[in-house]
Order: C-alpha cells, then sequence, then structure tokens
C-alpha cells in the first residue's frame, strides 16, 4: 500500500470512529474552529423543521435533533443510512417552497458547480422568517476531486446572500493561517499512525496539544486576511402576508 493510499484509507476510519462533531473537533486546529462555531450557530439558532443540506454521515445529528422539532438530510448519496433526499443542493426540486424553518449547508458550497442556484434553492424552501446557517472555505487544499470547485471571501458571502435576498445576520471568520496549516500537518500525521493502534492514541494526544492549540494560539497574531473559512447565519425576510 503506498503512501497515498494509507492515508485515505486512514481518514475514513478517522471519520468513522470519530463519528460525532465533538469527536471530531480534536481532530485538527481547522475542525476545532469549525465545531464550535457551528455548535453555537445551531443551538442559538436552529428551530423547527430543519433540513441539512450536504449532511454526510451527519456529525451534527444528535446537536440538531436536540434543538429542532424535524431533522430531515439531503445529500448527492446515501453515506449513512437515513437520508431523507438524495439530491443535489443546487436542484432540491422534490421540496416544496416555504418548507423549511432552518436550512444547514456546512462546507458544501465549495464542491458545487453552481453555488449561486444552490444559495437560491436555499432560499426558496426556506420559510419566511427562516435561517440559513451555512459555512465555506477560503484557505484550503483541494479535496474531494474532481468536484471541488471554489474559495470563498468574506465579500463574496456577503454578497451571495444579498444577491439571493436573503439578510446576512452573523457573518464570522473561522481560523486562519496556522489553523490552515496545522491542519494539513494534522492530515498527514494521524493518517500516517492511525493503523497502529497504541500509536494512534499517542498521536492523537500529542496532535490535540501540539498542533490543535498551538495552531489556534499562534492565530490571534496572523491578522484577519488569513481566513480558513467563513460561518454564516442569514435570514429570509417575512411576507406582508405574513407580517
Amino acid at each position: 500500500m503506498g503512501i497515498m493510499d494509507l492515508l485515505i484509507k486512514n481518514r475514513l476510519d478517522i471519520n468513522r470512529e470519530l463519528d460525532t462533531a465533538e469527536k471530531r473537533k480534536w481532530f485538527s486546529p481547522c475542525t476545532f474552529c469549525n465545531n464550535d462555531q457551528v455548535k453555537d450557530a445551531v443551538t442559538n439558532h436552529c428551530r423547527g423543521r430543519v433540513l441539512d443540506v450536504g449532511c454526510g454521515d451527519m456529525p451534527l445529528r444528535g446537536l440538531i435533533m436536540s434543538v429542532a422539532d424535524q431533522y430531515d438530510t439531503l445529500d448527492v448519496e446515501a453515506r449513512t443510512d437515513g437520508v431523507t433526499y438524495i439530491g443535489e443542493a443546487q436542484d432540491m426540486h422534490m421540496i416544496e417552497d416555504s418548507s423549511y424553518d432552518t436550512v444547514l449547508c456546512f462546507a458544501v458550497l465549495e464542491h458545487v458547480a453552481e453555488p449561486f442556484k444552490a444559495v437560491d434553492e436555499i432560499q426558496r424552501i426556506l420559510k419566511p422568517g427562516g435561517k440559513a446557517i451555512l459555512t465555506v472555505p477560503h484557505l484550503c487544499r483541494i479535496h474531494e476531486a474532481p468536484h471541488d470547485y471554489y474559495r470563498y471571501t468574506y465579500y463574496g458571502v456577503e454578497y451571495m446572500m444579498k444577491r439571493t435576498g436573503l439578510t446576512v445576520e452573523t457573518l464570522e471568520q473561522s481560523g486562519g493561517l496556522f489553523t490552515f496549516l496545522g491542519h494539513q500537518f494534522s492530515t498527514v500525521f494521524l493518517g500516517l499512525t492511525w493503523h497502529v493502534p497504541v500509536i494512534k492514541r499517542m498521536a492523537f494526544f500529542l496532535n490535540r496539544w501540539l498542533v490543535v492549540r498551538l495552531s489556534i494560539f499562534l492565530d490571534r497574531f496572523a491578522g484577519s486576511n488569513f481566513a480558513s473559512g467563513y460561518l454564516c447565519v442569514a435570514s429570509k425576510g417575512k411576507s406582508e402576508a405574513s407580517g
């Protein structure tokens, strides 16, 4: 088995073993920063009937179900049991207008060939007064090729929401330059050791304190021009009929 094959295999094993967002956050500085931001956003804004667009293996299912009345999911394929809809974010024709109180879209828009269509679809299926919670990357290596199309700036996200008719409530930076670099190190370090039971535990402990924590500390001095990504909470205006 070559090095790349080993990295791919071990990364899949890592995701299977770290099967919740709370466990997975210690994988790298990026996952740590993203988890804390997403957790706060879901806790504060996720309500009612919820659709998770690009749900993957549903690492946030427990958190979402603790605040939602109904949890539905959509993805291009069923990566775990219980996916409600099989389809693309840019074409959710199977879902009626104004169906959901909250739409989640985490680390998906970089993989969508027509992201403006995807955000238009999110706006369409949101109820008046509903909220969209999205994350997008800024600094990020190529992944899930060939379906890896875009990187986003603060101003790009802001424009995309405004153009679609959604009102930005919060738009926050996630991580920075050292978070991005630390993520690359974590990916290789854990990816080369995860198949060895005793060593992987030691590696995970060292990664937690010497890579995750250190990278986050160093990013305090890196400046805001370097962002590993952004989290956006946007709302759909209420119609006149709904008051």
